[in-house]
């Protein structure tokens, strides 16, 4: 059967993407940042899975406030970089796995989680900078990719405990497909980050990194942990952390099995105006 292996939290800033890709991630403002992702990008090459699972939110490009699903799984072939208003990335194309996405949508949706399917979707920099930074420059990223897209843009969105149940009914789909194959699971975005208002450009590093903590040692407190409490603490875009808790809802240790092992935790700030955050956790 097929199984997940590890999973990866990341930010996903735009600007680390414009950084990377105009050839200034040995510039003095973004080595440190990217210094942090050397053992992940290492990692990465030494556990090559053969698909990911790719938490991310869309931001405006394939979904509007015409229509924003809360959930939706990618089940096409391929996924093309996304213009976000200044080019698409020069980054690959992004390669499917629609007989597993597919399986994923059947089953998920039997555990009552209503998906939305998508055959046909351009992914933003929510999806290619949490590659960029896992894998570096390719000329193709190493395997195929599941994009599972998550509302965090327009209230309502999903609560914790309904993200870190969702990662429960991902796990179990995933284990019941028919194929012997090592899935990883990504929930990117955050961490702390607000983009308007008076508090515009809010980072609260210490709350960051205390909520990284609980997302290793103690998820399922973390998942009741309510929506104003991300807002206040963490900034309106500070939200976007509950896509981490679909991630780790995924891992053994919550159905049961041994807690996972911490194989790297970084934090820098700012990158542009968000506290970026970084974990990788093996299934045992």
């Amino acid at each position: 059967m097929a199984k997940i292996t590890a999973s990866v939290y990341t930010s996903h800033v735009p600007a680390i993407g414009a950084a990377l890709d105009l050839k200034k991630d040995h510039e003095p403002y973004w080595q440190p940042l990217f210094k942090g992702y050397e053992t992940s990008k290492q990692w990465m090459k030494d556990n090559k899975p053969d698909v990911i699972i790719l938490v991310f939110n869309d931001h405006a490009t394939a979904f509007d406030l015409t229509m924003i699903p809360t959930f939706a799984i990618g089940c096409a072939d391929a996924y093309t970089p996304a213009d976000e208003g200044y080019g698409a990335r020069p980054v690959p194309v992004v390669q499917g796995h629609p007989e597993l996405a597919c399986h994923i949508a059947q089953s998920v949706i039997q555990q009552d989680f209503d998906l939305t399917i998508i055959n046909h979707m351009d992914v933003d920099h929510g999806l290619t900078v949490p590659l960029s930074l896992m894998c570096g420059e390719v000329e193709e990223w190493p395997c195929p990719v599941i994009p599972f897209a998550v509302n965090v843009v327009q209230y309502p969105v999903p609560s914790g405990q309904r993200c870190f149940n969702l990662g429960k009914a991902i796990r179990k789909a995933v284990e019941s497909f028919d194929k012997d194959l090592k899935v990883q699971i990504w929930g990117t975005g955050g961490m702390s980050h607000q983009l308007q208002g008076a508090r515009a450009g809010l980072i609260n590093l210490d709350w960051d990194k205390q909520f990284i903590e609980r997302m290793v040692n103690d998820p399922a407190d973390l998942a009741t942990m309510p929506h104003m409490d991300y807002v206040r603490e963490a900034g309106s875009e500070g939200i976007e952390l509950v896509m981490w808790l679909i991630a780790r809802g995924a891992m053994a240790d919550v159905a049961g099995g041994a807690k996972p092992t911490e194989v790297h935790r970084f934090h820098h700030v700012p990158a542009s105006n968000t506290s970026v955050g970084h974990l990788i956790l093996e299934n045992q």
